[in-house]
């Protein structure tokens, strides 16, 4: 037997197979399900079952333990065996507690104890609803990263800053133009100069990384130009500096506004001149290299202070690229979320974990002062187990305001409600208790993709 592949997540409400051999229970709680939002079926035993999945392919399994024939712990098995990813709910008897809990062990996803409230069965299929909306959604974005060819291996994220900064290295990064990139601590600065040099035609030589304000002044000459033996007291051999090395390739100078004032004048002319010449050598070296250097700072209004050469930006800032803050683009966490938590699964040979609704909740509310660099550290707390939240507090977003805390907290009840009634705007503005022409105003504020929903 074939199982049909997983359903969109987005083209109906969430489905719900409810298997038990008396009617009574069957026709009852179909009934209760239905009118909390989910689309239901049912079977007597546990073959109907199996050959409703066959075709149709359910959020949620709920089963009765006790059936004749194959019962509810060898049906579990059977749905598992073809979709070990499938929430599959128990409902037992009194006195079965000890093998519901071996059961859950066994891979089921919760129990239910008889008798139960309708209340008590509706969280539990909502609970495991989302869980499974949560996986499949995990599987999209795992399978849009595999996916991914060109830039956007590099460069992840779909909101409109992240989707024109593609298209303009898109543009440029064949070209030997100079390139200034602007952006906050942890932005994601050298994605962006790597990604400009591996698409070009650069690609197959050096990218040669040097951080500006890392180095001691007394030693930033040589790292940068090299010398010659006998150039100062310790040359014994000749070195080749990073620029002569990077020739043919990329040099990427990170933190500019670390760069000593002394120094700026000699780059300024290698950039100019496009040659260098070792410490202690009267002989300069033509230089193939094209320079990208990245700064957090307004380099500018630093010239205007004394505290950087104005002739320099300007000869950089051939191509300006501005990288946003993630709190600019709350919209690309969950992507760049799952990207990291499969790069640290595969860093740490653990298998990655799927975030629950109100982690994600969280993360997006945040205001991420590290950017790209903060949330990666978080992805890693999180495959290896650690806590990500504070315990017993309400989710902090350090300089938010409340307003924009309210805002995204907003974002994020609405899409659960267009989510669980299969994008119909008319459906999920009932739900939420909101007009239709409110519901669509906040869908426009919030960016809130319109080609996605339904209205009828």
């Amino acid at each position: 037997m074939n199982m049909t592949p997983p359903q969109s997540i987005a083209d109906e409400r969430p489905r719900v197979l409810f298997v038990d051999d008396e009617e009574a229970m069957r026709v009852s709680h179909a009934q209760v399900l239905d009118l909390a939002g989910f689309k239901v079926r049912v079977a007597a035993d546990a073959q109907q079952a199996l050959d409703i999945v066959a075709q149709w392919s359910p959020s949620v399994v709920v089963s009765d333990v006790r059936m004749p024939g194959m019962d509810g712990l060898a049906l579990m098995q059977a749905l598992h065996a073809k979709d070990a990813n499938l929430p599959v709910a128990l409902i037992t008897g009194h006195g079965d507690i000890t093998m519901a809990v071996n059961a859950m062990r066994s891979g089921a996803y919760d129990f239910i104890e008889k008798p139960f409230f309708a209340e008590r069965l509706v969280e539990l299929v909502r609970r495991a609803a989302e869980q499974r909306r949560l996986r499949q959604e995990n599987q999209r974005l795992r399978a849009e990263l595999q996916e991914a060819t060109g830039i956007g291996r590099f460069i992840i994220g779909q909101s409109p800053a992240m989707r024109g900064l593609r298209q303009t290295i898109t543009q440029i990064a064949n070209t030997r133009a100079d390139v200034l990139i602007h952006g906050e601590t942890g932005s994601g600065k050298e994605m962006v100069a790597r990604a400009l040099h591996e698409f070009s035609a650069r690609r197959d030589k050096p990218f040669v990384a040097l951080n500006c304000a890392a180095l001691p002044e007394t030693v930033f000459e040589s790292e940068l130009f090299g010398y010659e033996p006998g150039a100062f007291t310790g040359a014994v051999k000749r070195r080749i500096g990073k620029i002569e090395y990077a020739s043919g390739g990329t040099l990427f100078l990170d933190e500019l506004e670390g760069m000593p004032l002394s120094m700026q004048a000699k780059l300024l002319r290698v950039l100019q001149e496009r040659r260098v010449e070792r410490l202690g050598s009267n002989t300069s070296v033509q230089v193939d290299v094209r320079v990208i250097a990245a700064t957090k700072e307004d380099l500018l209004a630093l010239a205007q202070n004394e505290r950087f050469r104005a002739d320099l930006v300007y000869r950089l800032n051939v191509v300006n690229l501005t990288l946003p803050p993630l709190r600019e683009r709350r919209q690309d966490i969950p992507i760049l979320f799952q990207q990291f938590v499969l790069d640290s699964a595969d860093k740490y040979g653990c298998s990655a974990p799927t975030p629950e609704p109100h982690l994600m909740a969280h993360l997006r509310a945040q205001s991420w002062p590290g950017n790209v660099r903060e949330l990666r550290n978080v992805a890693e707390r999180f495959v290896l187990g650690v806590p990500v939240m504070p315990a017993n507090e309400p989710t902090s977003s350090g300089d938010q305001t409340l307003a924009e805390q309210v805002d995204a907290f907003e974002r994020v009840l609405i899409e659960g409600a267009l989510w669980r009634c299969g994008r119909n705007v008319s459906e999920a503005a009932a739900s939420l208790g909101l007009p239709r022409k409110t519901l669509y105003d906040k869908l426009k504020r919030h960016g809130i993709a319109l080609r996605d929903v339904k209205d009828e």
